[in-house]
């Protein structure tokens, strides 16, 4: 008798240990679902807008700036902010590129 209740409590001991960890499991796959899954689709989404920058693109910077681009090289972006005004800026500093029909217009315009 004594060793089926030894027997009884070890396995009852293995499934309280998988219980306690239970909660954190399914914390950490709620965190991944709803924060770090969405943040990864943003940031491969603006890789790929920014990869796509030509000249002639209206774009965002990340200080607000509006502007339209003049030069693109493999890291850096040239910007025009007003006739006559150009600036060199990082090419992953752009926050957004604006598409050509949203109305939307950069400062030169």
């Amino acid at each position: 008798m004594t060793s089926m209740l030894i027997h009884a409590q070890a396995a009852s001991g293995g499934a309280g240990a998988i219980m306690q960890f239970l909660p954190l499991v399914l914390i950490f796959i709620v965190f991944y679902w709803f924060l770090i899954r969405p943040q990864q689709k943003r940031a491969k989404e603006h890789a790929a807008k920014v990869a796509a920058v030509v000249r002639g693109d209206d774009v965002v910077t990340g200080g607000g700036l509006l502007g339209k681009v003049t030069r693109v090289s493999e890291d850096h972006v040239e910007v025009e902010l007003a006739k006559g005004v150009q600036v060199r800026a990082v090419k992953s500093t752009i926050a957004d590129v604006i598409p050509k029909n949203s109305g939307k217009t950069p400062a030169n315009d």
